[in-house]
């Protein structure tokens, strides 16, 4: 006679392992964030890049170099690597989130890194430097 109570209970733990395994989710497989938090969400950084690039009028490659591929004449953009203009891009998020956090942080619910009271339009204005320069 076969005990169908213990095959049910073990098909039901596995089946509850299964789904909580696959609900976990993995962590984002950024490289180099040094400015923003490291466990920002795909969509939260892509929305904040794309801020950037509309702020300034520029593209990607403005501060994001081209990864080397002598074999490929239209090489891909190396998120990950550093270039001056990045870093300058870094200068300028930090004194963003600096100014938000300490002039404009009253709602504690959001991250100070992602306060947008002063952005990059605030001074560009539609300009890849900001008038004056």
């Amino acid at each position: 006679m076969i005990h169908r109570k213990p095959i049910i209970i073990i098909a039901l733990l596995s089946a509850s392992i299964f789904v909580t395994a696959a609900g976990i989710k993995k962590g984002n497989n950024f490289k180099n964030l040094k400015v923003l938090p490291k466990d920002i969400s795909e969509a939260k950084l892509d929305s904040i890049m794309d801020s950037y690039n509309k702020a300034l009028k520029v593209g990607c490659d403005f501060c994001h170099v081209k990864a080397i591929d002598f074999t490929n004449p239209n090489p891909s953009l190396d998120f990950a690597k550093d270039g001056e203009m990045k870093e300058n891009g870094r200068r300028m998020i930090r004194m963003m989130i600096d100014i938000n956090k300490n002039y404009f942080y009253f709602d504690k619910t959001i991250r100070p890194e992602y306060l947008n009271a002063v952005s990059c339009n605030t001074c560009h204005r539609g300009n890849p430097f900001p008038l004056g320069e």
